[in-house]
């Protein structure tokens, strides 16, 4: 059996919790072998006692190691002297020294889930957002230019190489899944807004050459603006939608409270040569420690490092791992055997990795 390593960071508020609960169904689906978790400091917490967010021997382990999972980042009062948060700045110091320029953020509605949109629930809602992750309006943290209390601005980039890259992951990922739910189509739709700024035409531009390489896969278009319609309208139309760093941190927000809000929702943000796992919601210190947290964006992050690991390595066994964890997961909602507070239910985080764990067994 090949073992992998990953660097584990738990982090604050819920992080440590969520992180051990997906450690241990991890470990249900696989055996305790397989994996081994080097657990690393960083965040907010980290930052108050040492002065760092990211220690530099984390950040060498994250480098190094096979993958990395992080629970969450970011406490409240822990702020830089401008007023930003701290805890952001783990992952995102990550993402730009590891490269990681490709945010996926899947948009499933799993069975037993009650979606707001009621004409959706039977299978209508199965997208994912591709949100560029290291340029756009954010590339602007910490460079931006606040004159003499009066005037504040920050600087939209897109670059040609930045926006070619996520846009072929795109479209090699719609390849790979079985296109939108209305009408089977592999599609990706580029979400800009090309009527108004240069940076997002040239966005669209450059999307349409990639297209050019894919005749299989149908390209779209929508405002960001009007996708926000869309996406509560029309939700089954969508297979990928590939966007600029803000516009696609904000949709990916909307939809997840498509599909049960962001304690279900699961991220990862992938590079070529390494990859960051973690469910998208924050650290929710108000609720850390009282095992009432929600460990399925956690889990469900997980299946994605263990699917990007497989087929980085060729290695089905942790493909087959992820379908039984998704499987398990999505049978436990389904059956009621274990509801999180955040989707009506009164189950707790060791509840729910638990009733996880025995649907494995």
């Amino acid at each position: 059996m090949t073992h992998y390593k990953i660097a584990t960071i738990a982090g604050d508020g819920i992080g440590p919790e969520v992180t051990d609960a997906t450690v241990k169904v991890l470990q249900a689906a696989l055996g305790r072998d397989a994996l081994h978790f080097e657990m690393l400091d960083g965040g907010a917490a980290h930052y108050r006692k040492s002065g760092e967010v990211l220690p530099e021997d984390t950040f060498t382990a994250c480098r190094d190691l096979d993958a990395v999972l992080h629970g969450a980042a970011g406490l409240p009062g822990v702020t830089y002297p401008d007023g930003t948060e701290v805890g952001n700045e783990l992952h995102l110091q990550l993402r730009f020294r590891l490269d990681l320029y490709a945010n996926v953020r899947p948009v499933k509605l799993l069975s037993g889930v009650t979606s707001p949109l009621r004409a959706f629930e039977e299978g209508g809602i199965d997208y994912v957002i591709i949100r560029e992750n290291t340029e756009g309006l954010y590339a602007s943290r910490g460079a931006g230019v606040l004159l003499r209390g009066e005037v504040a601005t920050d600087t939209l980039m897109v670059t040609r190489k930045g926006t070619e890259r996520v846009a072929r992951f795109a479209f090699d990922l719609s390849r790979k899944r079985n296109g939108a739910p209305r009408d089977g189509k592999r599609r990706v739709t580029v979400c800009d807004k090309a009527n108004i700024l240069r940076s997002y035409a040239f966005f669209r531009g450059v999307c349409d050459e990639v297209a050019a390489d894919y005749p299989d896969v149908e390209i779209d278009y929508a405002y960001a603006d009007a996708i926000t319609v869309h996406l509560i309208k029309r939700p089954d139309f969508y297979d990928v939608i590939v966007a600029e760093n803000m516009f696609g941190d904000i949709i990916s927000d909307l939809g997840a409270t498509t599909v049960g809000g962001m304690g279900i929702s699961p991220s990862g943000e992938i590079g070529d040569n390494q990859a960051l796992f973690q469910g998208a919601h924050g650290s929710a210190p108000d609720i850390a420690g009282q095992d009432v947290a929600s460990p399925l964006a956690t889990i469900l992050s997980a299946t994605m490092m263990l699917r990007w690991l497989s087929d980085r390595h060729g290695d089905a066994t942790l493909s087959e791992a992820a379908a039984r964890i998704d499987g398990a997961v999505d049978k436990v909602l389904a059956q009621g055997a274990a509801v999180p507070r955040d989707l009506g239910g009164t189950a707790g985080c060791t509840e729910m990795t638990d009733a996880i764990c025995r649907a494995l067994g």
